[in-house]
């Protein structure tokens, strides 16, 4: 498939982020580096389009408006690329709606959960429905699921 202009057409990434996401760069930077939310973003539209993807990057601190980006993704047949940050470990709500996605759910994290010392963090409820899993890479991780899904 390609555009009038010759180039392939770009097909649809959601990289969707959950709670604190939003201050990349301030939060803890001994943990999750000094890139800023705004430079990921743009760092993964350009990844996104060397792949000959159209990546839409989007962050909330508000589950609801989470799950409903899922339930679109779920109607729309979008893959997702998933930092659901603290909501990974506890929310069963964002369980059930990565449980209906069809295309492919990348789940990303910056550090590595299962290194971190809070035990809350070694389980996630996105895993089990996700078709790759990349932890631990920081900001490069989201390039790695990029490719992933452009794979």
């Amino acid at each position: 498939m390609s555009t009038a202009g010759g180039r392939p057409a770009e097909r649809p990434v959601w990289v969707l982020n959950g709670p604190n996401l939003g201050r990349l760069g301030r939060r803890q930077p001994e943990i999750y580096g000094t890139t800023t939310f705004a430079e990921l973003a743009e760092l993964c539209r350009g990844w996104g389009e060397a792949l000959g993807l159209a990546v839409v990057v989007e962050q909330t601190n508000h589950e609801g408006v989470l799950l409903d980006r899922l339930n679109q993704a779920a109607d729309e047949q979008v893959p997702v690329v998933l930092n659901a940050g603290a909501w990974t470990h506890y929310s069963y709500a964002l369980y059930d709606a990565c449980a209906q996605l069809e295309a492919p759910l990348v789940e990303v994290h910056l550090s590595d959960p299962a290194q971190r010392p809070e035990v809350f963090r070694h389980t996630s409820v996105i895993t089990p429905h996700a078709a790759h899993v990349v932890a631990g890479l920081g900001v490069e991780g989201y390039r790695r699921a990029l490719e992933h899904l452009a794979g």
